[in-house]
């Protein structure tokens, strides 16, 4: 969101509490008077993540309807459409790339995913649907996934990824 879009309001009567309203493109944050401007400099930056976020979820449902036609896609090739799942994109898996929970059929697939290439999105799908047969990572699950003909190379790109992702926590720590 650019400053520009982002109004501020102090007000004398509030206390505590700190709000947003987001009309036609604009956020107004309220805060409490007596802020300091170090105070407020962190509150703006929250609530916009906060706001961001929402409209992440808001707009997922497009995403979602991409994802199980995909998914389903990919049921009918590997699996013979012998699969029955739901499955959608979240947003609070911040160290997998996806996960299924065997006992209801759910597969939730990490949001950070959709700037991968296609054929790595592919592979975690399979991946997980793999798991609806074999909830573990015994020898028949990896048969199954290695069905799929680019697996190896995605799993390839999935720990470079990892060891990026680790690299830059562990330097944003220093």
């Amino acid at each position: 969101m650019r400053p520009e879009d982002i109004t501020i309001i102090r007000s004398t009567r509030r206390r505590k509490t700190i709000q947003t309203k987001f009309c036609e493109g604009h956020l107004w944050v309220y805060l409490p008077h007596g802020m300091t401007t170090e105070e407020e400099g962190r509150w703006v930056t929250r609530m916009v993540k906060r706001h961001e976020r929402i409209q992440q979820r808001h707009s997922r449902t497009r995403s979602d309807r991409w994802l199980s036609v995909r998914a389903h896609g990919l049921n009918d090739k590997y699996f013979q459409g012998s699969l029955s799942f739901s499955i959608r994109f979240v947003t609070n898996q911040q160290s997998r790339f996806g996960s299924c929970t065997h006992a209801d059929h759910t597969i939730r697939i990490s949001d950070h995913v959709k700037d991968f290439p296609l054929w790595v999105r592919d592979y975690i799908i399979v991946h997980e649907l793999a798991h609806l047969l074999y909830p573990n990572h015994s020898k028949k699950f990896w048969q199954v996934v290695y069905c799929y003909p680019y697996a190896e190379r995605a799993r390839g790109y999935l720990l470079a990824v990892s060891d990026l992702t680790s690299q830059k926590k562990n330097n944003d720590a220093d």
